[in-house]
């Protein structure tokens, strides 16, 4: 009798199991940022071609591999991963004894992202505008890049190795964000989009473009880097690590947000 009670007991348990796992991994928070309807993509329109962002991951080497995994402080920084793939040390079977130490260089090893949000009005690039207070009909109009604009990122602190640290930043809030990141991006001059906004009787109409951008804030870890060899072994040595909090803005290539207002007075 306790041993029918104990299997209906189990076979209750797995029921209830089937029913909540899956419910809780359907409630996994999804990655990557939601684009909002009135950020377009110009990919297509922007007459100045901006050169692809491409943020390959660079693959170590079998020795680079082994020697990351021998170092007790990750290692992420791409630059220091290509030194490392260069390297070449060849084994001895009369290495016993042997001992040296190369000092590789103070170098930024990781970045640690703890916030990852974008603004979709990050800077102000261009504004279309006509007068409709004499007219008796709807007024149409489109955007049309009056000038060229550059938009450009950056850390919002100076810090060691800055190209090094931005980097490993926008990796990471590119891979966070799923969004295409690029510290510099350009619109060109006569960039044209076919949505079309009504500006009512009575009213001045202000079609305004915006750069969006995102605003990454994280840690960056330093440290001093030898590389060690002790008979035939090789590992990496990290001394005085030190962390710095960080934050960078880094723009939406080829996006523009827009906002359209009518208004009865000039703004």
């Amino acid at each position: 009798m306790k041993k029918k009670r104990f299997m209906l007991v189990i076979g209750f348990l797995l029921i209830i199991q089937c029913l909540v796992v899956p419910s809780a991994l359907g409630a996994k928070k999804e990655e990557g940022v939601k684009i909002p309807q009135g950020v377009l993509n110009i990919t297509k329109e922007n007459t100045y071609p901006n050169p692809t962002q491409d943020l390959p991951t660079l693959q170590p080497s079998e020795l680079t591999q082994e020697l990351l995994h021998s170092s007790k402080i990750k290692i992420e920084n791409p630059n220091l991963i290509r030194m490392l793939n260069e390297t070449n040390v060849n084994s001895t079977p009369f290495a016993f004894g042997y001992r040296a130490v190369i000092y590789l260089g103070q170098w930024p090893l990781n970045y640690e992202s703890t916030e990852t949000a974008p603004n979709w009005e990050y800077q102000k690039i261009n504004t279309n505008y006509f007068d409709n207070r004499g007219g008796n009909a709807n007024y149409q109009i489109h955007y049309v890049q009056e000038a060229q604009k550059v938009v450009k990122g950056g850390l919002t602190a100076k810090i060691p190795e800055a190209e090094d640290v931005k980097k490993m930043m926008l990796l990471k809030a590119a891979e966070k964000s799923g969004l295409p990141l690029a510290f510099e991006t350009v619109i060109g001059a006569g960039t044209k989009k076919d949505h079309v906004y009504n500006i009512p009787p009575k009213r001045l109409g202000y079609l305004y473009g915006y750069a969006p951008a995102v605003n990454e804030k994280g840690k960056v870890t330093y440290g001093e880097v030898y590389l060690m060899l002790k008979g035939n072994k090789k590992m990496i040595i990290v001394k005085n690590v030190t962390s710095q909090g960080i934050g960078a803005w880094i723009p939406l290539q080829d996006y523009i947000a827009f906002g359209f207002v009518a208004s009865e007075r000039p703004r």
